[in-house]
């Protein structure tokens, strides 16, 4: 089954977003193996402002399992996270 999640970072993070990014990106490549698509959503100026990952998954279970352990909601950069089930056609 597959998961869509929009991630928005809080007011200000960016610093905080490039501080903890290298653990963010260790902690992706442990579960790569879930990872259909991930990247960085852009304000207008080019700046990162949020993410989105496409995620296969057994289980919504699942997908809230790896968000808590995901370090952006640890260290509370993600202020808003949306998951929606998806049905990726192309890959």
């Amino acid at each position: 089954m597959q998961f869509v999640i929009k991630a928005y970072d809080g007011e200000g993070m960016l610093a905080k977003r490039m501080e903890v990014r290298p653990r963010h990106l260790e902690g992706i490549e442990k579960i790569r193996e879930h990872v259909i698509c991930a990247g960085g959503i852009l304000d207008d100026e080019g700046k990162l402002k949020g993410s989105v990952l496409i995620m296969e998954y057994e289980n919504r279970e699942q997908v809230d399992e790896y968000l808590a352990g995901e370090i952006y909601v640890q260290e509370h950069v993600w202020e808003k996270i949306e998951v929606d089930r998806m049905n990726v056609v192309f890959r």
